[in-house]
């Protein structure tokens, strides 16, 4: 399997502090590739680095065979890079379709086009029967879902999620979980920052562990939980 996002080598220094030391790694296409570490490991920075909120010290960002470190973030959204916050802002005077509909017309010159496609992404979120709602009165995990709606709507070919399952409940991690799923089998390719383990293993076919903004280890779901230096940095051995 190709990889359509390869970094190689970046880093990112804030004054004296490193946030991302020298870091690479390949996300291949149609797959799903979890990025995990404790708080303060560097997943949010390399995140901004991808999206170009930040532009590396060192190394390369590559997406779809072009170089993207650097670029700003509307272009490199505009070259098919969605994401998601961990904290959820949705505008919240407007309506669940209005917010979407926003993203939508990134690449839509037409608001009945964009409505029509927000639609769509809107059944697949589980959130079209709210769509009239205010955003600001949506539940957590509705905003949740309508954080990975808002990006979805710019038809993206790869997907941030920086911690689109925090402070949900087991049925409703399982909720996400299970649209993650259905969105991958259309061939979107998702890299996800997360905590919670349970929905990391059902989900990644790769996990890439981070601890100081350094790599520990990369692998299969089931090899990284086993690695000691994981478990005594990260994991603990109570979660085994």
């Amino acid at each position: 399997m190709s990889a359509i996002l390869k970094v190689d080598g970046i880093s990112k220094r804030f004054r004296g502090l490193v946030a991302v030391d020298r870091l690479s790694f390949d996300v291949p296409e149609g797959g799903i590739f979890a990025v995990i570490g404790p708080n303060g490991a560097g997943k949010t920075t390399l995140f901004n680095m991808i999206a170009g909120v930040y532009t590396p010290d060192n190394g390369t960002i590559t997406f779809a065979g072009d170089r993207i470190d650097g670029l700003p973030p509307n272009e490199v959204a505009q070259r098919g890079i969605g994401r998601t916050f961990q904290i959820v802002r949705p505008f919240p005077a407007l309506t669940v379709e209005e917010n979407v509909v926003i993203g939508a017309l990134m690449r839509r010159t037409s608001v009945t086009d964009a409505r029509t496609h927000a639609h769509e992404v809107l059944r697949r979120l589980d959130l079209y029967d709210k769509r009239a709602q205010r955003a600001s009165s949506l539940t957590l995990p509705d905003r949740k879902r309508l954080e990975v709606a808002r990006s979805l709507a710019t038809d993206p070919r790869l997907l941030l999620l920086d911690e689109v399952m925090a402070g949900l409940r087991p049925t409703e991690t399982d909720r996400i979980v299970s649209i993650l799923k259905e969105l991958n089998q259309t061939g979107l390719t998702i890299l996800l920052i997360e905590h919670v383990m349970r929905a990391v293993m059902a989900l990644a076919g790769r996990i890439l562990v981070l601890h100081h903004g350094a790599a520990i280890t990369e692998g299969v779901p089931t090899e990284v939980v086993r690695n000691q230096a994981v478990i005594d940095s990260y994991l603990g051995a109570e979660d085994i």
